[in-house]
């Protein structure tokens, strides 16, 4: 094998160890290898993750981990490598600068420059600090010409040939400053929307509650802004919301719901809730927690306009044959390894450093 095809089977193989940790069961398979090694390490790694951060609920980790075993099938893995030009060329070191809004948020990045044939220098998130060192080891074992290419640190960086940084709007001026005069990616918050049409069915409503809730509304592909008709009535919206009704029994979502809401019947705002979200008229993309953002609109090629105009601030748009590239709705956390965040692809930019 090519040592790009090693590569390759080391990370399906790492999907193979992730497909033990389902929503469904966590059950210890004989056909994995190094499991004696690694099971009951991995069980107690996600056990710390989520007793590190409230946010990262044993359902959200697995749901995480769900998504990884899929996207790591050795087809998966071929058709995305064929569709990018990923070179011999020697090897460099990368740096990224990890988010923690969600579990395993920087994997596919770490994926990229990994399969790349380049070292990776990462800094996490304090958020998300304990599964990816844990799959890497992980990954060593499988490989070990991985050995030396992974490295965590919590210092400053130093000594990289080119940089991938994920943070809010703020930090990411901080990044486009200090890292001018390095090769980079630098990632800005982003949030998705959905464009109702009034041609949606009850179905498309629940499955649109999976866009708004799943971790929480806190991933760059969780919806934060409805587009919508002028005179839709919000009811059908919230009786396919209902179907996530249990997420206020979690007491950190609970908390921001309660401040959020106090803060707008303080300001006197007008807005619409049914116990667990509220919906506010706005033109942000960005809506707290617990909150939906929408807007009006009368004309749908304007509002494609629109958001062709505004589209450095989206980066999923959930729709019915509205847009070329929309997702389906309930499909948001569910990109393929090629769904590249912001549409910028890695592999190309790690191809020519």
């Amino acid at each position: 094998m090519s040592s790009i095809q090693n590569r390759i089977h080391a990370f399906a193989e790492l999907g193979n160890f992730l497909s033990q940790f389902s929503s469904k069961k966590i059950e210890k398979s004989p056909t994995v290898l190094h499991n004696d090694l690694f099971f009951d390490g991995f069980k107690h790694q996600m056990k710390v993750a989520k007793e590190n951060n409230a946010w990262f609920t044993e359902d959200n980790i697995l749901f995480a981990i769900e998504s990884w075993t899929k996207a790591l099938s050795k087809v998966n893995l071929n058709t995305w490598i064929k569709s990018s030009y990923v070179s011999n060329q020697s090897s460099k070191t990368i740096a990224i600068i990890m988010a923690g809004n969600i579990p395993l948020v920087g994997f596919h990045d770490f994926l990229s420059v990994l399969i790349s044939g380049h070292s990776v220098l990462v800094k996490q998130s304090s958020n998300d600090k304990n599964l990816l060192p844990f799959l890497a080891k992980y990954l060593e074992y499988v490989d070990p010409s991985f050995k030396g290419k992974m490295t965590f640190t919590e210092k400053q960086l130093e000594g990289f040939d080119a940089v991938i940084a994920t943070g809010s709007n703020n930090t990411a001026r901080y990044f486009e400053y200090y890292f001018k005069d390095k090769p980079s990616i630098i990632r800005k918050n982003r949030n998705s929307v959905a464009v109702i049409q009034g041609n949606e069915t009850a179905q498309d409503f629940e499955n649109l509650s999976e866009d708004v809730f799943r971790y929480f509304g806190l991933g760059c592909r969780s919806v934060s802004k409805l587009f919508v008709p002028k005179g839709f009535n919000f009811d059908v919206f919230f009786e396919g919301m209902y179907k996530k009704h249990e997420i206020i029994n979690n007491a950190k979502y609970a908390n921001n719901y309660d401040y959020n809401k106090t803060v707008y019947l303080m300001s006197e705002f007008d807005i619409l809730e049914n116990g667990f979200l509220m919906i506010k008229e706005d033109e942000s993309y960005s809506s707290p927690i617990a909150t939906i953002f929408y807007e009006y609109y009368d004309n749908p090629v304007d509002l494609k306009i629109k958001i062709h105009q505004e589209s450095e601030n989206i980066q999923c748009i959930v729709a019915n044959s509205f847009l070329e590239n929309e997702v389906k709705f309930g499909q948001t956390q569910h990109p393929e390894l090629w769904d590249y965040a912001d549409g910028v692809n890695t592999l190309e930019f790690l191809s020519k450093i």
